[in-house]
């Protein structure tokens, strides 16, 4: 799971303000119900001990946003006085939540946007296709395709001498169309570093362009029927985006947890907490595994800056020479010394992988200590 959207939030020393708000606008005087919650939010935050100005910069945010139909959250951060980041969520939070504290309170965030796979769509006809890409953390890029063939189209019943040469001319007209679309989508794919291709429109054209994208790219491609280039069926389209999509997803999740057992199995693999902190703090942990737990109450201790600052238990960060360390939910101090040190994070489920207290790490390289644990 990529988490570098989250860098901005340990650019600062903080304290933070953390929201998360059903924002839905779509029904009747909805716009008085979300500015009521926000003021129970505010209120909760006051008395929490968060300033006017941060929560004022966090008003204006959720006033100012831009109107978005259907049920929707946000998720807003903001340090003295401004918002450092602002997330539309794709569903509102099961409960509207609020936090003011050393460090942003990101996990209900990177829980709910989960794990992002780049992807190209390709809604093809027999003139050419929509082609549209979306890289992690950006914006969707749309390009429209018109091959460079217009006639003959159709497949006609001439009779005749002549039929079979209408045949194979309309045929030969889709195909060259088709290689005008694999080469745009292929063109994008590489943009956005695309995990997996979804064709989708007409059902003749669909397998040419397929066959015609270069072989490392075919492997990632996922061909349907769903979909057309003029709106009617990209409902079912879109399920089947969503879906190849998740089987990405789920397929990233499978890797890590062989990887962790593999290493669990050699003695090397970084288990439970304290275990996974210390690897933290070498910079060792290439990816952490963590089952989330939103009403965990464990805490970690962490010292300013440096975020490999991160112990469970204070003395050590006292010996390591920071006066002050402070006391914050474990999850707040993981995320951070995950961003901090180039790690990734995969979140599981309680049964797909054993882990001890619900948390592990594979790590970049082992030593003695890994070894010997």
């Amino acid at each position: 799971m990529d988490l570098s959207y989250l860098r901005p939030l340990y650019d600062h020393p903080g304290p933070w303000v953390s929201v998360y708000l059903d924002a839905t606008r779509a029904e009747e005087n909805a716009e008085h119900q979300v500015e009521l919650r926000w003021r129970a939010l505010r209120a909760d935050l006051e008395s929490q001990g968060a300033d006017a100005a941060t929560l004022d910069a966090v008003a204006a945010a959720v006033q100012d946003h831009p109107y978005q139909p259907g049920r929707y959250g946000v998720a807003v951060f903001a340090t003295e006085g401004e918002v450092a980041l602002f997330e539309t969520l794709p569903a509102p939070p099961a409960t509207d939540e609020a936090a003011y504290g050393p460090l942003p309170h990101a996990m209900p965030l990177v829980a709910q946007r989960g794990e992002e796979i780049p992807y190209v769509t390709v809604l093809s006809d027999r003139t050419g296709a929509d082609v549209t890409g979306l890289a992690v953390g950006g914006v969707p890029r749309h390009r429209e395709v018109k091959g460079g063939e217009s006639f003959p189209l159709r497949k006609v019943n001439a009779g005749g001498w002549s039929h079979r040469r209408y045949q194979q001319a309309a045929e030969e007209t889709w195909k060259r169309n088709a290689g005008d679309v694999a080469a745009a989508a292929t063109e994008l794919a590489q943009a956005v570093g695309a995990e997996v291709i979804v064709v989708g429109g007409d059902a003749r054209t669909n397998p040419l362009v397929a066959e015609r994208l270069p072989l490392r790219w075919r492997e990632r491609v996922v061909v349907t029927d769903a979909g057309t280039r003029h709106r009617d069926g990209e409902e079912h389209f879109d399920d089947m985006t969503v879906q190849a999509i998740a089987e990405v997803a789920d397929r990233h999740v499978r890797d890590a947890v062989d990887r962790y057992n593999a290493q669990r199995g050699d003695g090397t693999a970084g288990t439970g907490l304290a275990d996974v902190v210390t690897r933290l703090q070498r910079g060792q942990a290439d990816t952490v595994l963590l089952v989330n737990d939103a009403s965990s109450t464990d805490e970690l201790w962490i010292g300013p800056g440096d975020p490999s600052l991160v112990a469970v238990d204070q003395q050590e960060l006292r010996e390591s020479g920071i006066n002050d360390p402070r006391k914050v939910r474990a999850d707040a101090a993981l995320l951070r010394a995950i961003v901090g040190t180039d790690a990734e994070l995969v979140l599981v489920g309680p049964g797909d992988v054993e882990l001890e207290h619900g948390i592990g790490a594979i790590l970049r390289y082992a030593d003695g200590a890994s070894a010997a644990s």
